[in-house]
């Protein structure tokens, strides 16, 4: 396998790892405005059906890449239509950029210790999950963007190797069939000779 083989492998396998988690997140999104029979918002509608996809297709390509190699551009054309489609989630998701999903809540503790009790002001991290969910769902999106156009490159530098190996063994089939015919004809004229001599007594 060539160097862009194992290339394309390795982006694959960070595709599917950060797909899986950006799937479940948006299902876990498209399941709740469903089960309040609320119209399902287009940022994580495209975000859902595009990793939904891409899942699948990353996880075809690795499994039958034997025959993924022999039309490694078509695999390349359909990963640069998925890097449009992620562009695409990545914008209409581009206001949970900003938000922020971590607050500080300030809260009195309090603890006893035999006879002796402790009070004083503290405080902890309170996040939002849905807005962490979100803001994860938009940095993975970005991520499989750049992933894709990767692959999308290694998947035309395959096609190039593999075009060029085609080339190279039907000039070599080619070349033994013409060198066979050749033989064939230096040898066809001595038997032809050899039988035109005829014996007079």
């Amino acid at each position: 396998m060539s160097i862009s083989g194992l290339s394309f492998w390795f982006w694959r396998f960070c595709e599917i790892l950060t797909l899986i988690p950006t799937l479940g997140m948006m299902a876990y999104f498209v399941n709740l405005f469903v089960s309040q029979n609320i119209l399902t918002p287009d940022y994580i509608l495209v975000l859902f059906i595009t990793s939904v996809l891409a899942t699948a297709w990353a996880i075809a390509t690795i499994i039958l890449y034997a025959k993924a190699r022999h039309s490694a551009f078509l695999v390349a054309m359909v990963d640069l239509g998925f890097v449009g489609c992620f562009i695409a989630g990545v914008y209409l998701l581009r206001f949970i950029a900003g938000a922020n999903c971590t607050s500080w809540e300030d809260t009195n503790f309090s603890f006893s210790v035999g006879d002796v009790t402790v009070t004083g002001p503290g405080g902890y991290f309170n996040t939002d999950k849905n807005c962490a969910m979100l803001k994860a769902s938009f940095a993975f999106g970005i991520m499989n963007c750049i992933m894709f156009f990767f692959t999308f490159f290694l998947a035309l530098f395959v096609h190039r190797h593999h075009r060029g190996e085609t080339t190279i063994v039907r000039e070599r089939h080619v070349s033994r069939h013409s060198h066979r015919r050749s033989r064939d004809y230096d040898r066809s004229p001595r038997r032809s000779h050899h039988s035109s001599r005829r014996t007079y007594v």
